[in-house]
């Protein structure tokens, strides 16, 4: 099995509980209706807003992200740090479900690093593709570096890249998975900042809920229904200041640092400023090798 291949223990039987208030069947099929035709509207202006300078796109994919969401039911509320700068970033956030990326989008929007079965969805994935989405080969570890490669040209451009380093999705109950350091690279090959995002999802009298959970053998449309037919579904994004990546920092130590401000925000704790020690090999030590470079 690759390095490259992390799975959660999470399935939709132990893992997911449907809402407690559920919305009528009538409005159920309208949000679906009113989602999947704001989608398609996405999938044919997508080159066109791919084209447009960063100051005009951003905005109307914020925009459009918005408004799918409510379509959806889904009300998006964000708290925390300001931008990261004017120049690349590497946003870095756990994963729960597939609505993880309209609400990323929807706040810090950006190129999305996707696992490769993603551009075969139907429909979805001709979205993912166009809207200049990066994928990741998983089963191929050999190809990992060549996609850090692409993901720090991207960031030297100035552009953004949205990654969700456990390289699952989990439920939200218990924890999440390991941040796989192998991403982080990108942002220290193009000296540009991580900046850390945790993703929670509650109701409007502010109970968590595992309703949106997308894992283990669920299957897209019965997520889907879940996810229309939640009475007050809120998804929260809590943003951490950014951590500074450079070559004295290895990659190790800065996943383990953008791993820890997520985990502190979605236990509700202070965020302190973050300090990232040099890795031994910029201190003069010889890191210890291992079999698994990248992993």
């Amino acid at each position: 099995m690759s390095a490259w291949l992390p799975s959660a223990p999470c399935t939709p039987q132990a893992c997911v509980a449907l809402p407690p208030a559920t919305v009528s069947l009538v409005r159920r099929v309208l949000r679906c209706l009113a989602g999947f035709t704001l989608l398609a509207a996405g999938i044919a202006l997508a080159p066109l807003v791919r084209r447009l300078p960063a100051p005009l796109g951003a905005p109307l994919v914020r925009g459009w992200s918005l408004t799918v969401a409510a379509a959806l039911g889904v009300r998006v509320r964000a708290t925390g740090a300001a931008e990261a700068g004017r120049g690349g970033a590497l946003v870095v956030a756990n994963h729960i479900s597939w609505l993880d990326i309209l609400l990323i989008a929807a706040v810090r929007p950006g190129r999305m690093l996707a696992k490769s079965e993603v551009a075969r969805w139907p429909v979805a994935g001709r979205f993912v593709a166009w809207g200049g989405t990066l994928f990741i080969d998983r089963d191929r570890l050999r190809s990992l570096p060549g996609t850090v490669g692409e993901i720090g040209a991207v960031l030297r451009r100035g552009g953004r890249v949205v990654v969700f380093p456990e390289g699952s999705t989990w439920c939200g109950r218990g924890g999440g998975g390991r941040f796989r350091p192998a991403l982080f690279q990108a942002a220290i090959d193009a000296g540009v900042p991580v900046q850390p995002v945790t993703i929670r999802y509650r109701l409007t009298d502010g109970s968590a809920t595992s309703a949106p959970a997308f894992v283990g053998d669920d299957g897209m449309l019965s997520s889907v229904w879940r996810v229309v037919g939640a009475r007050g579904l809120v998804g929260e994004l809590q943003l951490a200041g950014p951590i500074t990546a450079s070559p004295h920092v290895g990659r190790r130590v800065l996943a383990q640092a953008a791993q820890a401000a997520v985990e502190r925000r979605a236990c509700g704790g202070p965020v302190p400023p973050h300090t990232v020690r040099p890795t031994p090999a910029a201190a003069g030590v010889a890191p210890r090798r291992r079999a698994a470079r990248w992993a």
